[in-house]
C-alpha cells in the first residue's frame, strides 16, 4: 500500500517511546490509521493536533501491516485549541469521527461536512456559529452508518406538514396534532436541524439533545473507546455560554 492524500488528524495515541499512532480521515481512502516516526517530537507534536489539516504519506507493505505514516502540515488549528468552547468542539467532533467511522472506507461527504464545521469553528467568533453545524454533522453520520432519522414525515399520520417532534424510539417525526398528549414523551423538533440557518440557543440544545440521544443510542454504546465525556464536556460548556 502507498497512497499520498490530505487528510483531517482525529486522534493521536503514544505508540512506543518516540512514536504516534495517527488516525487521519481522507476523501477517497475513508479513516486511516499509521505510525509516525517521532510523532511526539517537540517539531511534530503541534502537527498532529486533532483537527489540523495535513498531507499524509502511507506506506505499508501487506494490507494487514500498520503503515508508516509521514505528514507535512497544511493548515493548523492551534487558534481554536486555545480556545475553551472551540477546543471542547474539535475534541468531540474529533473523537466521535474517529470512534464511529469503520477503516478504509470512504465517506467523502463526511470528510467534506466535517472540514466544514472545522471551518466553522475556526471562523466564527462565538459558538452559536457553529454549534448547529456541528448538531447536522452528528445527523449526517448517523445517516452514513445507517441510523439515519426520518425527519420527513409523520410516524404516526404521515402528514409532512407541522412536524414539531421526534420519537426518542422510532426516531420518527411526529407532527405537533399526533403528538398531542404526549408532548413529554417526545423531543421537539428544531426546524433548523433540517433547514440550517441562523439558530438561538433553544433550537440548537434541542437539536443537540436529539443527535445525542441516537448517537449514544445506536453509535457509540457498544464501542471500544468512549469519547461520550468529551461530548458531556461540550455541551455543559454551551449551556453555561447560554446562562
Amino acid at each position: 500500500m502507498h497512497f499520498r492524500a490530505e487528510a483531517i488528524v482525529l486522534a493521536v495515541r503514544q505508540h512506543g517511546e518516540h512514536g504516534a499512532v495517527v488516525r487521519a480521515l481522507t476523501a477517497d481512502h475513508g479513516l486511516q490509521p499509521g505510525y509516525v516516526r517521532g510523532g511526539r517530537s517537540r517539531r511534530l507534536r503541534p502537527v498532529l493536533q486533532p483537527g489540523n489539516l495535513v498531507l499524509g504519506e502511507w506506506r505499508a507493505r501487506a494490507p494487514d501491516q500498520l503503515a508508516q505514516l509521514s505528514i507535512e502540515l497544511i493548515e493548523s488549528h492551534a487558534a481554536s485549541h486555545a480556545e475553551p468552547l472551540p477546543a471542547a468542539a474539535l475534541e468531540w467532533v474529533t473523537a466521535l469521527t474517529a470512534t464511529a467511522l469503520p477503516e478504509a472506507q470512504p465517506y467523502p461527504r463526511l470528510h467534506a461536512a466535517l472540514s466544514g464545521v472545522i471551518g466553522a469553528i475556526a471562523a466564527a467568533p462565538a459558538a452559536r456559529g457553529w454549534a448547529l453545524a456541528l448538531a447536522r454533522y452528528e445527523l449526517l453520520l448517523l445517516a452514513e452508518l445507517g441510523f439515519g432519522l426520518d425527519l420527513g414525515v409523520c410516524v404516526a399520520s404521515g402528514a409532512s406538514d407541522d412536524l414539531a417532534f421526534v420519537s426518542p424510539k422510532s426516531g420518527g417525526a411526529v407532527s405537533r396534532g399526533a403528538a398531542f398528549g404526549y408532548e413529554d414523551r417526545l423531543f421537539p423538533l428544531p426546524s433548523e436541524l433540517l433547514s440550517g440557518g441562523d439558530a438561538d440557543w433553544g433550537a440548537i440544545l434541542a437539536a443537540l439533545r436529539i443527535t445525542g440521544h441516537f448517537l449514544d443510542r445506536d453509535i457509540l454504546a457498544d464501542t471500544r473507546t468512549d469519547p461520550r465525556d468529551a461530548r458531556n464536556r461540550l455541551v455543559d460548556r454551551l449551556k453555561r455560554a447560554v446562562a
